[in-house]
């Protein structure tokens, strides 16, 4: 397959984005996408079972050192996806990055940028980045 930068698929999108050039439908459809990763990972769980979920509270400390915080983090996710399902979340998840660098080409934004931005953004931050 051919090496693919930000540039090229922001370009390849914009090249694709005939019928819905509005920004309320981009907006529409990037929201769509995301109901739909959000159910095919639902439905790895309940139709497939090649995952399973198991959440509990987690238990924060004041007194805990940033490692032992870090480590004591758990995903709740125990199995492995399967071929299938594997397959669907990376359609789904493939749509959704259409559809945000879609949003990114009606709003006249480099996704290379916002990529730089974000990784400068948590490389200064580190494990903190998101609390």
């Amino acid at each position: 397959m051919k090496e693919i930068n930000c540039e090229a698929f922001q370009g390849k999108v914009n090249d694709l984005l005939i019928r819905h050039r509005s920004i309320l439908d981009v907006l529409s459809k990037y929201h769509e996408s995301n109901s739909r990763v959000n159910r095919s990972v639902a439905k790895s769980v309940t139709n497939c079972g090649c995952l399973s979920i198991n959440a509990a509270k987690e238990v924060d400390s004041l007194e805990m050192e940033p490692e032992e915080f870090y480590s004591s983090r758990e995903t709740h996710l125990a199995g492995k996806l399967c071929d299938s399902c594997k397959e669907i979340i990376e359609m789904e998840l493939g749509n959704n990055l259409f559809y945000f660098v879609a949003l990114c080409n009606i709003l006249d934004l480099d996704m290379e940028e916002i990529l730089k931005k974000e990784y400068g953004k948590i490389s200064a931050l580190g494990k903190f980045n998101l609390t």
